[in-house]
């Protein structure tokens, strides 16, 4: 039933958190073998952002002491995975303190609207695609802590 939503998807948010190494290891590992073949297959043209959480208690030191067995994930570790599973633009980000949340939106209307000799190969530029205005934002989620997507409805 997931992929049923695909067709109408502009752009895919793929986020983990930037403090748990087995949510980093998801996207990871899974995305290889299972969300971004899925996502390639059921929508080759819609872009992909990859989305580092959390980044609030990144730079709370008082948190990162208080919590010595967390290991964070870096940025250089996120840019790795960025090309290791071939999406469009990483960014870090918090919804706590909303640091970089326009950011995120706002790249993901970059990609959508990019034309489609800059995208990556193998992926296609979605026909039509005039993104002015939206109804509404639709999360689609495939674990609780892992949520691939953003549908788009125009107004």
């Amino acid at each position: 039933i997931r992929p049923l939503s695909y067709r109408a998807a502009d752009v895919f948010l793929l986020a983990f958190s930037l403090l748990s190494r087995a949510s980093y290891e998801n996207i990871s590992k899974k995305a290889n073998f299972f969300a971004i073949p899925e996502l390639i297959h059921y929508a080759p043209t819609v872009p992909i952002v990859l989305v580092g959480t959390k980044l609030d208690l990144i730079e709370d030191r008082n948190y990162l002491i208080d919590h010595p067995e967390i290991t964070p994930i870096t940025t250089s570790q996120g840019e790795e995975l960025k090309k290791a599973i071939g999406v469009a633009v990483y960014i870090e980000c918090s919804s706590k303190t909303q640091q970089n949340v326009k950011v995120v939106f706002d790249a993901a209307i970059k990609v959508v609207l990019q034309p489609p000799n800059q995208r990556k190969k193998g992926r296609q530029a979605t026909k039509n695609c005039n993104i002015i205005g939206y109804k509404y934002v639709k999360i689609i989620q495939l674990k609780a802590n892992l949520f691939i997507g953003y549908k788009y409805v125009k107004t």
